[in-house]
């Protein structure tokens, strides 16, 4: 299994890891990778018993982002072989973005090019002290295209206005002020940081985490009229009387934990 470039764990909480497995090349990916990726996220969102995701990569780099061999190939394909490549990355990008369950990067190291993408998909990105980004594209001759609505998302426009262009390289402490990366922290503690968001999450209804999440995704940006409001109010309705949300009322007001907690 470990000569796999990307590792699939899922442990008795329900908590799935997905480990981009190739430090050798700094977790750089190429189709291959993508199709793994596109694979695991799809079976990873239809198992019901998942109640979280962590994307993480083995050694110093968090990835390189594009395979250096992909990119030689795919500097010789034709546009319609270049368009095929690019939509199977943003289809992958795209599934990443909208799992139902919530999802943390955990960025030890470097993150380049599409690797910024990845993050950017993720609900909650903790990164290292060590942590660096690079929006590298433009010195290929080339666009962050695939990954830029998720990257705009994460760290607005004004920001990526400025790293699309430049493409410096810049490390956690801007990250983590770009909006990028939501916590810093030392490199031997990074395992027991995202342990604690993981735990904070389990303390939460599974079903209600996933609305949540759903709901941000269909507020956002959206006029505040009518039809919004008639909408919101309808979704508490429905949740308060669900399973769920019966048993978090109760068992607040019975001042003991809800069932869903060390389940």
């Amino acid at each position: 299994m470990n000569d796999n470039k990307v590792l699939l764990n899922i442990d008795n909480r329900g908590i799935a890891t997905v480990t981009l497995n190739n430090p050798d090349k700094h977790n750089a990916f190429d189709d291959g990778v993508i199709n793994e990726l596109t694979n695991i996220f799809n079976n990873v969102a239809a198992n019901s018993n998942v109640k979280a995701m962590v994307l993480a990569s083995t050694g110093k780099s968090f990835s390189a982002g594009a395979d250096l061999g992909w990119m030689k190939r795919m500097a010789s394909y034709s546009f319609d072989e270049n368009l095929k490549d690019a939509n199977a990355l943003a289809n992958m990008l795209k599934i990443l973005n909208f799992m139902p369950m919530p999802t943390i990067a955990k960025v030890q190291g470097a993150a380049f090019g599409g690797a910024v993408g990845l993050v950017s998909c993720c609900d909650i990105a903790i990164a290292s002290e060590k942590a660096s980004f690079c929006l590298s594209e433009v010195k290929l001759g080339l666009i962050p295209a695939t990954i830029s609505p998720y990257v705009v998302n994460a760290m607005g426009l004004k920001a990526c206005r400025r790293y699309f262009q430049t493409a410096e390289r810049f490390f956690a402490n801007k990250a983590q002020q770009l909006g990028l990366v939501d916590e810093i922290c030392a490199v031997d503690v990074l395992d027991s940081e995202v342990e604690t968001m993981l735990n904070t999450l389990l303390q939460n209804s599974p079903a209600a985490v996933k609305q949540a999440k759903q709901l941000a995704f269909d507020v956002a940006y959206k006029p505040i009229n009518d039809e919004l409001l008639e909408d919101t109010s309808k979704r508490i309705a429905a949740i308060r009387v669900s399973s769920e949300g019966q048993e978090g009322l109760t068992s607040f007001f019975e001042k003991r934990p809800a069932a869903w907690i060390n389940k």
